[in-house]
């Protein structure tokens, strides 16, 4: 038995980086999964490399800032697996600019997608929750949620709103026995990232200045934080709501 065995996990931004880690992970601890996103092709093959390794999955189009689409996308995982236990919130958004260079558009999508999504998708899960006596929700906020750092102006407003967000909800709904985390990552590879370093005059020097900011000398991984989503979706947590987990290299110990 799986440690999440008997469990259903809706999970956004499912078809790539931390997302598609959380996934992958999930189903091998036993949960039927619903791969959440924006993009088909991604999801599907998440959903495929899951089947094929002898677990439950199905890939679910879904615009997380869109409040008829995020209904929907629940409403066809209860309709597939009779129920939602765990949501993981990873769809997000990047933004490298301080306050005075971004654009209304560019905060505007940065807000959307990191925090309204976030919300949307949350609000509609726990009226499912409810309905089984409890749930998991977590949220992959930011370091930035904890802490700021030069030109992440609209990053670290959306990261911060969703930090507060998690912990509101969190005393909202544990009568219900309805968990909200959050885990806060500092800088993980994924494609978001490499694209970041990419549009950098000089994405080598961004990088290794980026890479000496941490204690223990290396980005994160996907896997690195798939592991923390497994442990807060698991009864292993079940005393733990509210929460905000720094998982950074030790970069917030400066």
């Amino acid at each position: 038995m799986g440690r999440l065995s008997g469990k259903t996990a809706f999970i956004t931004g499912g078809g790539t980086g931390i997302g598609r880690a959380c996934a992958l992970h999930f189903a091998q601890e036993g949960a039927r999964v619903a791969v959440a996103g924006r993009r088909s092709d991604p999801l599907a093959q998440v959903a495929a490399e899951i089947y094929n390794a002898g677990g439950e999955a199905m890939a679910v189009r879904c615009d997380v800032t869109d409040s008829v689409e995020v209904a929907r996308a629940i409403e066809n995982t209860v309709k597939r697996f009779s129920r939602v236990d765990v949501v993981v919130n990873s769809a997000g958004a990047l933004l490298w600019t301080d306050a005075v260079d971004t654009t209304e558009a560019q905060w505007q999508q940065v807000i959307d997608t990191n925090l309204k999504g976030t919300w949307l998708v949350s609000r509609a899960a726990v009226i499912e929750m409810r309905k089984t006596g409890g749930g998991s929700i977590i949220n992959i906020a930011s370091i930035l949620g904890l802490i700021s750092m030069k030109n992440r102006a609209a990053y670290t407003a959306a990261k911060t709103g969703v930090v507060g967000l998690t912990r509101a909800m969190a005393l909202d709904h544990a009568h219900e026995k309805i968990r909200v985390n959050c885990i806060c990552p500092s800088i993980v590879e994924t494609d978001l990232i490499t694209e970041m370093f990419a549009s950098q005059p000089d994405p080598e020097a961004a990088r290794r200045l980026r890479m000496a900011q941490i204690p223990l000398g290396r980005f994160g991984a996907p896997d690195d934080v798939a592991h923390a989503a497994v442990y807060l979706a698991s009864e292993e947590s079940s005393w733990m709501t509210g929460a905000a987990l720094p998982l950074d290299g030790g970069l917030s110990a400066y």
